[in-house]
């Protein structure tokens, strides 16, 4: 070991090696400078207004610059106003949705937890997958993917069983299919079973109300409806989830997603260090939710739903049909059935090299059953739509 660790003196370059290493750097090429400009029209990302891309080049500034504390500051309350929620615990996490799913789960699960997960496609199954590692108890409810959860059958199990925890995906991006996130709210009322609603998709596309639903954690991500680059996920925690936080039995399991050290950082008038945060996609993150606003949210949610609905009449005109019932269907999210005998990779690999169109494939049981066709903020737009329709009919050959 001691010889193992004794400091070894660095070897010279060969003679003529430091040539020949300039000689390949000067020979480099930027992989950057062949990236195309792709339509995003897939389950996500979705594509980047440029006013984002231009808040994202800004000066960065110190992750405790005064300045840049009163930009967190307009980022959690233009949070709260898009979540509908007051609570005090609401920031963008540093990470992609999928951090903010184990952030709302590793916060307000301790080993031996009874919950309760409700699944009907990929991410419920992610839910549970954590609440496992966890050393939750856990028990699921699965309903057939592409339908949504049946908030009468979730009531009997809330009567056979007793919960610390019900956990729900709002907007399924695996099916297309939006889910009661309202009437789940609904049954655990007046109760203390936590409610943990994933809205990685919906949020920025779909009026979300928090505290109207009795949402106790809420998550999202940047990178759907926001219209932001991936990497940071919105989340939201209510005052009794706060409470559940403080009074835990045992310690956070992961201390980058500790909501008690993150809050000292994000709220009050002296800010603790916690860690670094990614100070230009915050610059993103803000610049996108003031597009949202100065649209008008509710301009938003009205233009998701036209170009969904000018999506799925064009799909019907090419012969093409959508897998989930037309009252369970997410605007932003449009799960589009494979014809028989149609190659549905081939078509996907089509529209990227010859249309310069991303859409992607089926998850799971949909494997090779259907297309997953993105509306999702900046991309929800009728000239996408056009565009997308024009390059189907060509590859489908419905001219």
């Amino acid at each position: 070991m001691a010889g193992a660790l004794r400091r070894v003196k660095p070897a010279l370059p060969a003679p003529g090696a430091t040539a020949i290493m300039m000689g390949m750097a000067a020979n480099l090429t930027n992989k950057l400078d062949g990236i195309e400009e792709v339509l995003l029209m897939g389950p996500g990302p979705s594509s980047v207004a440029p006013e984002v891309y231009a808040a994202l080049a800004r000066p960065t500034l110190g992750h405790l610059d005064p300045y840049f504390i009163e930009i967190m500051d307009e980022i959690k309350g233009l949070l709260r106003r898009v979540m509908n929620t007051a609570n005090e615990l609401t920031l963008p996490a540093s990470g992609t949705g999928s951090a903010g799913m184990e952030a709302a789960l590793v916060n307000l699960v301790e080993p031996g937890d009874p919950v309760l997960i409700l699944i009907n496609g990929v991410f419920g199954t992610r839910m549970r997958e954590i609440a496992s590692r966890l050393g939750a108890r856990v028990d699921v409810m699965e309903f057939e993917w592409g339908t949504p959860v049946v908030p009468g059958q979730v009531a009997e199990r809330l009567r056979s069983g007793r919960y610390k925890l019900v956990a729900l995906v709002h907007a399924e991006t695996s099916t297309g299919v939006l889910n009661p996130a309202a009437e789940i709210g609904a049954l655990l009322k007046g109760g203390d079973v936590l409610f943990v609603l994933d809205t990685v998709t919906s949020l920025g596309g779909l009026k979300v109300e928090a505290d109207a639903w009795g949402v106790d954690a809420l998550y999202s991500g940047s990178q759907k409806c926001l219209s932001c680059p991936p990497g940071l996920a919105p989340v939201s925690f209510s005052p009794r989830a706060v409470e559940r936080i403080l009074k835990r039995n045992t310690k956070v399991p992961n201390w980058y997603l500790d909501m008690s050290l993150i809050a000292k950082y994000w709220e009050g008038e002296k800010r603790a260090y916690h860690h670094t945060a990614p100070i230009n996609m915050l610059y993103g993150l803000y610049q996108a939710l003031l597009l949202a606003f100065q649209e008008g949210l509710e301009a938003v949610y009205r233009r998701h739903l036209r170009v969904h609905e000018q999506l799925a009449a064009g799909l019907g005109e090419l012969g093409l049909s959508l897998l989930v019932a037309p009252t369970a269907r997410l605007p932003m999210l449009n799960a589009v059935r494979v014809p028989e005998g149609v190659d549905e990779a081939e078509v996907r690999t089509r529209l990227r090299s010859e249309f310069k169109i991303e859409i992607g494939a089926g998850l799971g049981p949909l494997a090779g059953k259907i297309w997953r066709i993105g509306l999702m903020g900046h991309t929800a737009r009728k000239e996408n739509v056009d565009r997308l329709l024009e390059a189907l009919r060509a590859i489908l050959g419905k001219r």
